[in-house]
């Protein structure tokens, strides 16, 4: 395992009960972050609150609908009461599958406070003391839906390419301050969110979802879907 060399560092990540969202926490806590995670599930949160680091990080919950502006302020001011913010993983998203001509306005709007609002309000709540220390990182998890549009997929692709023009954008502005802003874009990755996706596909198409997921890992160079921890 590379040393990152997180001791003494905090983290907050986005959306992270299961799939990336928890291999991140996991990754930043064994690496010595001290690291704050937030999802909606109670269960889930409490679940992944009780993983025992490989070294000195250490790993807290907290239930949040990211979806829910009052939800998310509330989850930021929490995070800022037990002190500033050093790295900020925005990885809350939802992908469903879904019919540009019945999509109603609220469809839009749901899912752009999700996906993008969501990251907005993380990234200006805990940037300012970044720039204040001259050192922080924020990751953007983008999708290759937002370089790759799929129109089963529209919205959340549309969601997806705004998180890259945000980091790509913040990046320039603010890299001279010592933030590093960047955006990574994950293919097809075996998560609960794309088993979703594949059962949602596999009963339009009339199909099952395991032939789903194993049809698209055909077209991955390694011949099937990456695993969170990859």
């Amino acid at each position: 395992m590379i040393d990152l060399s997180l001791e003494g560092k905090k983290a907050v990540v986005t959306g992270a009960s299961l799939g990336i969202g928890a291999a991140v926490v996991k990754m930043l806590a064994d690496q010595g972050a001290s690291v704050t995670f937030c999802a909606r599930t109670k269960d889930s949160v409490e679940e992944l609150s009780k993983y025992k680091t490989k070294g000195k990080g250490t790993v807290k919950g907290l239930t949040a609908d990211m979806g829910e502006e009052n939800s998310t302020n509330e989850f930021i001011e929490t995070v800022q009461s037990a002190g500033p913010t050093d790295i900020l993983i925005n990885n809350v998203g939802a992908s469903p599958s879904r019919n540009f001509l019945y999509m109603t306005d609220d469809d839009w709007r749901s899912l752009h406070e999700l996906n993008l609002l969501s990251a907005v309000r993380c990234t200006r709540a805990f940037l300012p003391h970044m720039r204040e220390q001259k050192w922080g990182r924020v990751v953007m998890v983008s999708s290759s839906a937002g370089k790759y549009p799929n129109a089963a997929l529209i919205d959340y692709g549309a969601t997806k390419a705004a998180m890259i023009s945000i980091s790509k954008s913040l990046a320039k502005k603010y890299g001279a301050d010592g933030v590093l802003i960047n955006s990574v874009l994950p293919g097809l990755i075996h998560t609960a969110m794309w088993e979703r996706a594949a059962n949602e596909i596999a009963e339009a198409v009339g199909s099952t979802a395991e032939s789903v997921i194993e049809n698209n890992g055909k077209g991955v160079p390694i011949g099937r879907y990456g695993t969170s921890e990859e």
